[in-house]
C-alpha cells in the first residue's frame, strides 16, 4: 500500500473540487485531489455559465439587481427551507468569485437570463477560441486545473476512495484504490471535503430517494460516475441526510438535446401552446412554459408522468416561416425551419416523442389521449383563443393566439427531466458536514451537489446559473474553512 500524507485531501476533482483545491492551496496548506475518472472537470467541463450577483460584468451592463435582493428572492423562492447563512454567504461571495477565476484566467462573454422573466444572474464562459454555449464551462475547469498544479496540489487520477478514515470523531483521512497502480493508497489528512457530483447516475438511488423511475418517468442526464460515492461515504462516516431532490427541468426527447434536430424539438416542444394530460386535460397555464422547474413539477404530478404540447398546421408553418413565441437564452433560435421534416424523421426512425395526426381522433389513437377529453378541451381552448379570455387559468392573451384548427395535428410528448440530483449530506453554512443530530464532525466538509440543500423542493430557475454557481463559491469556501481548521493544530 502506497502512503502519502496532505493537510487537506479532496474527494472528487469535478467543478467544486477543483475550486476547493485551489481555494485551500492558496491558503498555503497541502492539498491532495483523488478522481476516479481520468479527467478533472466531471459535469464543469458540459455548462455554460454561473450565478453571480453586483459582478463587475453585470454593474458594467447597468444589471442592478443587489445581493440582498436576490438573497430575499432565492429565500422566498424556497420558502425559507435552506440554510439562509449559507445561501447568504454564498450570495455575498458570489461577484467575488467572477473576479477570482478571471484572475486565473477565465474568460467571460456576457451575463444572461436563460429564461424568460428571469434575473440576468448567468455568467456565460467563453472558450478561448470565443465559443459560448454547452461545454464551454471546460475553459474554466482547465484554469483551476492548472491552478491548482501550479500551486503544488498532488492529483490522482483514476483512483476510487473506498472509505473515510476516523480516528474517534476526527477524519484523519482516506483509504482508495489507485487503478493507474493497481495498489491501495492511503492519504492521511487533517481534513477532507467531499465534492463527488450527486447521484446522477444511480438509477436505484434516483428511485429510492425521488420516487422517479429513471428512463421511464425521468429523463435526466446521466453523467457517469455520479452514483453516489461521496454521499455514501460521508453517511458512512456518520454525516446526516439532506434533503434530495432532481435538478428538475422538462424535455420531449429521449437525448436531451444531444443532436442539433433534437434541439430544434425541445425548442418547440416548449412553445406556450395546448398542452394537455392522458386524459385530455389542461392542468397549468402554458405561460410557465417559460419556467422549465414550474412545468416540470406540473408534468410530475400527471398520470404516467407524461403530457403533450398539441399544436395544428397553422402554428407549425408560423414557426417555420415567421418565428416562435419564446426565444430561450440558452438555445437562442428565433424559428425553426424544417420542423415537419424533423419530426417525420423522428417518427420514421421509431422514436416515440412526435406525432402528426389528420384528425383529433387520430391523434388520440396514437398518443393514449383520451378521446372525447380531449375534442372537449380543444373546443374550450379554441374559444378561449377566440375571446381572448382564458377562464380556466387565466392565460394572458398574448399567448392565447394558437388555436388547434387545421390538420394535421402535431403532438410534442413531453415528461419530467434533470439535469441531475441536489443533497445528500447534511451541512452547516461553513460546509461542515453534520451528524442527523446537526454536530459538527470535525475536519469533514461537502461542497457542490452533494450538499447543495438551497431550494426546498424545487430548483431555482428565476436566479438562473446556481448549480454551477454554487459548486464554484461553495468548494471556495469549504476549502478555505478547511484551510483555517488545518491551521488550528
Amino acid at each position: 500500500m502506497a502512503e502519502i500524507s496532505s493537510d487537506i485531501v479532496v474527494v472528487g476533482g469535478g467543478t467544486s473540487g477543483m475550486a476547493a483545491a485551489v481555494a485551500a492551496a492558496e491558503k498555503g496548506t497541502s492539498v491532495t485531489v483523488v478522481e476516479k475518472a481520468a479527467t478533472t472537470g466531471g459535469t464543469g467541463n458540459m455548462g455554460i455559465g454561473l450565478f453571480a450577483v453586483e459582478s463587475k460584468m453585470q454593474k458594467e451592463r447597468n444589471i442592478n439587481l443587489t445581493r440582498g435582493e436576490a438573497f430575499r428572492i432565492l429565500m422566498t423562492y424556497n420558502h425559507w427551507k435552506a440554510d439562509a447563512r449559507l445561501a447568504k454567504k454564498y450570495i455575498d461571495k458570489s461577484a467575488s468569485t467572477i473576479d477570482w477565476l478571471q484572475g486565473m484566467g477565465v474568460k467571460f462573454a456576457n451575463v444572461i437570463s436563460t429564461d424568460p422573466g428571469a434575473y440576468m444572474t448567468d455568467h456565460e464562459i467563453s472558450s478561448p477560441e470565443g465559443y459560448v454555449g454547452p461545454q464551454s464551462s471546460a475553459n474554466m475547469i482547465k484554469c483551476l486545473t492548472v491552478k491548482a498544479r501550479d500551486l503544488g496540489v498532488k492529483m490522482f487520477l483514476r483512483t476510487t476512495v473506498k472509505s473515510i478514515l476516523k480516528s474517534q470523531n476526527q477524519v484523519i483521512g482516506v483509504l482508495a484504490y489507485n487503478n493507474n497502480t493497481e495498489e491501495e493508497l492511503r492519504v492521511n489528512s487533517k481534513a477532507l471535503i467531499i465534492s463527488t457530483g450527486g447521484f446522477g447516475d444511480n438509477p436505484e438511488w434516483i428511485k429510492k430517494y425521488t420516487g422517479f423511475n429513471w428512463g421511464r418517468d425521468m429523463l435526466s442526464f446521466r453523467i457517469p460516475g455520479c452514483t453516489g460515492d461521496g454521499i455514501r461515504l460521508a453517511w458512512e462516516a456518520g454525516a446526516g441526510a439532506s434533503e434530495m431532490i432532481m435538478h428538475m427541468i422538462y424535455v420531449c426527447t429521449e437525448g436531451l438535446g444531444e443532436t442539433t434536430q433534437e434541439v430544434d424539438l425541445t425548442i418547440a416542444s416548449r412553445q406556450p401552446n395546448l398542452v394537455v394530460n392522458l386524459l385530455g386535460e389542461r392542468f397549468f397555464n402554458e405561460e410557465m412554459m417559460d419556467n422549465n422547474t414550474f412545468t416540470g413539477n406540473a408534468i410530475a404530478v400527471q398520470k404516467d408522468r407524461t403530457v403533450f404540447n398539441i399544436i395544428d398546421k397553422a402554428t407549425k408553418d408560423h414557426y417555420e416561416q415567421e418565428g416562435l413565441d419564446l426565444v430561450y437564452g440558452v438555445m437562442p433560435k428565433t424559428k425553426i425551419e424544417s420542423l415537419e421534416a424533423i419530426m417525420k424523421k423522428m417518427i420514421n426512425q421509431g422514436k416515440d416523442i412526435v406525432y402528426i395526426a389528420d384528425s383529433l381522433e387520430q391523434l388520440a389513437e396514437q398518443t393514449d389521449i383520451d378521446y372525447e377529453g380531449l375534442v372537449n378541451t380543444v373546443e374550450e381552448y379554441n374559444k378561449a383563443c377566440e375571446t381572448g379570455c382564458d377562464e380556466i387559468f387565466e392565460k394572458s392573451p398574448k399567448y392565447l393566439c394558437r388555436p388547434v384548427i387545421q390538420p394535421p395535428f402535431y403532438a410534442f410528448k413531453l415528461r419530467p427531466g434533470a439535469y441531475g440530483t441536489l443533497g445528500g449530506i447534511k451541512v452547516n453554512h461553513k460546509l461542515e458536514v453534520l451528524t442527523k443530530n446537526y454536530e459538527v464532525i470535525p475536519g469533514l466538509y461537502a461542497t457542490g451537489t452533494d450538499a447543495n440543500n438551497l431550494y426546498g423542493d424545487s430548483y431555482c430557475f428565476i436566479l438562473p446559473g446556481h448549480t454551477m454557481g454554487f459548486a464554484v463559491n461553495s468548494g471556495r469556501m469549504a476549502g478555505e474553512n478547511a484551510s483555517e481548521f488545518v491551521n488550528r493544530f
